[in-house]
């Protein structure tokens, strides 16, 4: 096991960092290299599943006929009002489809939004950077993929290289949860203060 230890600033500046974003530079593609780099960061994340089972299983795609297959099937319009999602030129430039195998067991916990946040984590420290879409036409998926249904659709991860900045705002009780994009292009993201979600009774 190597000794890596990153310094209290590092994590938090990479917490920070590690956002859904919406807009990629196109022009900057993805690798299959890096897509498995990023999958054997899930691969050796913790585990919910019992007796250690690793239930998990993940599709990858970097070719512009696949991922254009996988984007039809995605549903962005709940991440800004009004916006129907990516166009040509900020498209994400590859994608980890992340699933649960139903002969394994059938029931995954929380295993898929802890690969997922792997998965970002890694996107991040390598200068690319990823969005988590749960909302998904699974069966429009499954047939262009010709996916077999042992495996259950949980998560699709787009991955590209960040065409926007995002800004942490301060998010007042009670306030819209919506960002928003400035002048500047960059996106600005509401989030509730540490004080408002640690609870005291």
């Amino acid at each position: 096991m190597s000794d890596c230890t990153l310094n209290n600033c590092d994590f938090r500046g990479l917490i920070e960092k590690t956002r859904n974003y919406h807009y990629f530079v196109e022009s900057e593609k993805v690798t299959e290299e890096m897509l498995r780099e990023l999958v054997d960061y899930a691969r050796l994340a913790p585990s919910t599943s019992n007796l250690n089972l690793q239930p998990l299983r993940y599709l990858i795609a970097c070719e512009e006929e696949r991922n254009e297959k996988i984007f039809e099937t995605l549903s962005w319009q709940g991440y800004l009002r009004g916006w129907g999602g990516p166009i040509k030129g900020v498209k994400p430039t590859g994608y980890i489809i992340v699933l649960g195998d139903k002969t394994v067991c059938s029931s995954y916990v929380a295993d898929q939004g802890i690969a997922a946040q792997s998965i970002l984590l890694g996107a991040t420290n390598k200068g690319l950077g990823g969005c988590i879409a749960a909302k998904v036409q699974r069966r429009k998926l499954r047939e262009a993929l010709d996916l077999p249904t042992r495996y259950e659709i949980l998560l699709v991860i787009a991955i590209g290289k960040p065409g926007e900045e995002i800004v942490l705002e301060h998010q007042e009780p009670g306030a819209d949860a919506y960002g928003w994009h400035d002048d500047q292009g960059n996106y600005h993201l509401p989030k509730r203060s540490l004080d408002s979600i640690i609870l005291k009774y």
